[in-house]
């Protein structure tokens, strides 16, 4: 994958280190006839300028249909096995007719606008759409400490941050184990089996979480 970043000119791999971890968690999906979308084009509003990642995917994965949504208009950039709908990542009728569309996704790559409550509105709404055995991925999450994002450098804890809002996540692959009595599951907490953080990104593994505790029957002790 480093070798096909260089080749398509995406930053994905020599300025930000991404490529490493996507081929790890990737690999798998490689040849297989899957639905990719990611969030974001690149360009801003230049409609000639971008794609570089699109064409990236397109090859590493030689059978995937490849999708993608961006706020200005980069029909110009599409090409066989990439398709590009305009509109906004938190638009949810936006988003309803191109999921709609497309059908359930296999791979998600949220490298949109980076704002804090978008990437979070992006997801709640998304990873429903996802496939169980899919992968949600998150780019940029370092604007988690910036303020001009939505986030902050100075309360780790505060709500409506990205990390905060996935460091909570975390809970949802031990539901089994809360001690709360007639508590309902959440959607997360049903299909989030894995979470992988790494520098400035984050991997969200969509499968049946329903691995049983030892200690525990409905959230009481046994």
């Amino acid at each position: 994958m480093n070798k096909i970043a260089r080749v398509q000119r995406t930053d994905k791999n020599d300025f930000h280190f991404y490529t490493q971890h996507y081929h790890h968690h990737f690999k798998k999906f490689r040849f297989k006839k899957i639905k990719f979308l990611e969030i974001g084009v690149g360009g801003y509003d230049n409609e000639i300028i971008g794609g570089h990642s699109l064409r990236m995917w397109k090859v590493y994965f030689p059978f995937a249909k490849i999708f993608s949504i961006d706020i200005f208009d980069k029909s110009k950039l599409q090409e066989k096995r990439i398709k590009i709908f305009k509109g906004s990542q938190v638009d949810q009728e936006f988003l309803k007719k191109v999921t709609n569309e497309i059908g359930e996704l296999d791979l998600i790559v949220d490298d949109g606008s980076h704002i804090n409550n978008h990437v979070i509105e992006t997801f709640e709404f998304l990873f429903p759409r996802l496939k169980v055995g899919g992968y949600y991925v998150i780019e940029d999450t370092q604007t988690s400490y910036w303020q001009d994002y939505g986030g902050t450098s100075e309360d780790f804890s505060r709500a409506g941050t990205i990390y905060k809002y996935f460091k909570d996540k975390i809970d949802c692959l031990n539901a089994e184990e809360f001690i709360i009595k007639d508590y309902k599951k959440s959607y997360f907490d049903k299909y989030i089996v894995s979470m992988h953080f790494y520098h400035n990104m984050i991997f969200i593994e969509k499968g049946i979480n329903n691995e049983k505790s030892n200690k525990v029957r409905n959230n009481q002790f046994f």
